[in-house]
This record gives C-alpha cells, sequence and structure tokens, in this order.
C-alpha cells in the first residue's frame, strides 16, 4: 500500500504536476485525521463501556451489601422479640 502511494507521489513530483500533488498531500492529511478521530471515538466508546461495567459491579456490590444487612437487621429483630416473650 505504501509503495502504490509513493509511486503516485513520485509520478505527481515528476510530471510538474504540483497542483495535483498538493491536492493528494491534502486528501492523505485527511485521511489521517479521520483515523485520528477514528481511534479517538473508539477510545471514548471503551472508555464508557468500562465506566459503564465498573458502575454495574458497584450498584451490584451495594444491591448485596443492603440485602445482607437487611436480612441481620431482621434477624436482630426476631432475637429480640423471642427473648421478650420468653
Amino acid at each position: 500500500m505504501l509503495r502504490l502511494f509513493r509511486q503516485i507521489r513520485r509520478r505527481l513530483l515528476s510530471g510538474n504536476k504540483f497542483s495535483k500533488y498538493l491536492l493528494y498531500a491534502v486528501g492523505e492529511i485527511l485521511l489521517v485525521v479521520i483515523g485520528i478521530l477514528i481511534a479517538l471515538q473508539l477510545d471514548d466508546l471503551n472508555e464508557k463501556r468500562n465506566t459503564d461495567e465498573q458502575e454495574t459491579k458497584l450498584l451490584l456490590a451495594l444491591q448485596v451489601n443492603n440485602w445482607n444487612e437487611d436480612r441481620q437487621r431482621k434477624v436482630q429483630e426476631r432475637e429480640i422479640l423471642n427473648g421478650i416473650k420468653n
């Protein structure tokens, strides 16, 4: 692929077609910029996915913790009520 671009570049420069070469160079720069923008977008999406996964794990841990605390509180209430009845 690079070989093809190199050949195009040489042909345009050797034939005194500077305006066409300039257009080619601008096109090549645009391709690089588009590639960088795509890479940044993918990085942002990956970061968001990781953040969402961490948030889900944290929420599940909080839910389990709340469930365990609620269960412990109910056991303690039963023990207190059984102690009062006896």
